[in-house]
């Protein structure tokens, strides 16, 4: 099948707002706190999991069209129980990561009243997704092409003019898989461009072969760049300290004059990240229903409360460091099953080999065992606290559908 570079363009630019969400406005206050400059590095090993995982949904999307993400691919290949484990870490992980983006949001946009700000984030866009809008392809070019405008600017900046001789440097080499793992969620976005919803134009393997290591690609180097820029001229002791690590390297950089433009920026990343993450809770969630594991009169309006409700008490309970890592253990956790699933493809049905799955899973589950204590005792209780509610759930409605079968 034959493709123009006018496809990949626009596969590109599509997933690009839902990988640039909470990742490279907040993600490296907590990770220069633990490794300092070894997160450059890092986001080396964060690439390649990425990018194995993408290859994995990519593939199983293309062998099972009708089926919603992980948690049905891995259902249809490994079974009920690996299932339910794989969306009670999904749903965890984008429920943390919507508190992740909605915290960026209130910190950079809001910052007199940060919580309010990113409560009001969550629910705007809840009633967008409600009243049916979607990031089209030129609404997602256009979201890119400021997100990258913003973030070039960012660098410059940060460039441009020496940093003030920080007091002492934070983190040790130690927390460098650790943090690997914390920036694994700075990529997670891909799956709106390997693993479509339902009504959305499923791209040919042709184009994905080409667009997901260019869209890693692009989002490492774009990474790369501005962490390389807040680290200069921040240092990581005063990065790991920073609520809006973007906004406070301009100031240092005497550039304030553009801080407008990146809260402008996180706003437009915001609101792009979260849609994509909400969707993407109620895609699971609607699985589950239609699986017979939640109950099937559920309706998609409640479906999105849920999701919702879910999102405003991660906001609240969580402060913005400890989202990040719940949001990235959760995430790895899942792409560990999805991996595992796609490890057993039949040959016919793969665009790549066997071994990219093989070392997405070793990957995620090292990048999730090596998580900060408790971001990692959180997601684990909350894998477990999940996939028993969710068995309970589906073993009273298999009781309930059995009585009412023998009552005449």
């Amino acid at each position: 099948m034959t493709h123009t570079p006018r496809e990949i363009v626009t596969t590109v630019a599509l997933g690009l707002p839902a990988v640039l969400g909470a990742g490279v406005f907040a993600g490296f206050a907590p990770a220069a706190g633990l490794a300092g400059w070894w997160v450059l590095p890092a986001l080396a090993i964060s690439a390649l999991a990425a990018l194995c995982s993408a290859f994995s949904t990519a593939d199983q999307s293309r062998a099972y069209p009708d089926i919603g993400g992980g948690y049905g691919y891995v259902r249809a290949q490994l079974g009920v129980w690996p299932a339910r484990m794989t969306a009670s870490a999904h749903l965890l992980g984008r429920c943390a990561m919507a508190a992740a983006v909605a915290l960026m949001f209130g910190a950079y946009v809001v910052p007199d009243q940060p919580l309010i700000g990113s409560l009001a984030l969550v629910v705007a866009t809840a009633l967008l997704g409600a009243a049916g809008f979607r990031f089209t392809t030129g609404a997602s070019v256009l979201v890119s092409v400021v997100l990258l405008g913003v973030l070039a600017l960012v660098v410059a900046a940060s460039f441009s003019i020496a940093p003030v001789p920080s007091a002492g440097e934070a983190g040790t080499v130690n927390e460098l898989v650790g943090v690997a793992g914390l920036m694994f969620m700075a990529f997670a976005g891909f799956e709106r461009v390997t693993a479509p919803h339902r009504g959305e134009q499923a791209h040919s393997p042709a184009v994905l072969k080409i667009a997901i290591p260019v869209l890693i690609g692009l989002s490492f180097a774009v990474y790369l760049a501005v962490g390389a820029g807040v680290l200069r001229q921040l240092g990581s002791a005063r990065l790991a300290l920073s609520p809006a690590p973007l906004r406070d390297a301009l100031v240092a950089a005497d550039s304030a004059a553009l801080v407008p433009l990146v809260q402008i920026a996180a706003a437009v990343a915001g609101v792009a990240a979260l849609h994509f993450v909400l969707a993407s809770a109620h895609r699971t969630l609607t699985g589950l229903a239609e699986d017979g594991d939640l109950p099937t009169r559920l309706r998609p309006g409640a479906l999105s409360l849920v999701v919702v409700v879910a999102a405003v008490l991660a906001v609240v309970l969580m402060p913005l460091g400890l989202a990040l890592g719940v949001a990235a253990c959760g995430t790895l956790f899942y792409y560990a099953f999805t991996n595992a699933s796609a490890r057993v493809l039949l040959q016919n049905d793969r665009t790549w080999p066997m071994r990219t799955a093989c070392l997405g899973l070793g990957l995620s589950v090292l990048l999730a065992m090596s998580m900060p204590v408790p971001a990692m005792l959180i997601s684990i209780a909350g894998l477990g606290v999940g996939t028993g509610l969710i068995g309970l759930t589906a073993s009273l409605r298999g009781k309930r559908a059995a009585s009412r079968q023998r009552t005449p």
